[in-house]
């Protein structure tokens, strides 16, 4: 599932930012994701998704969920499963 399906299912708030220019894949997106207080600026193609502010990264939804909500991955399942 890509992120941005991803996010959507979780019920989060993300901006694409229309200015960010791809370096290798073309299909690279950057995605700014609201989380309570704070800004999490991603770089997704396609279901992978890499943090670039904390260097972290990884794939599929429930990978997302556990690292954006900070849920362990039964959590996670059953969040994405709920929603």
């Amino acid at each position: 599932m890509p992120v941005v399906v991803a996010l959507d299912v979780l019920g989060l708030y993300w901006k694409r930012d229309s200015d960010f220019v791809p370096v290798k894949d073309k299909t690279t997106i950057r995605l700014n994701v609201t989380l309570g207080g704070s800004v999490v600026e991603l770089l997704a193609t396609g279901a992978r998704w890499y943090d670039t502010r904390t260097d972290k990264g990884g794939g599929g939804a429930i990978d997302l969920a556990m690292y954006l909500l900070r849920l362990d991955f039964v959590t996670a399942v059953k969040h994405c499963i709920k929603e």
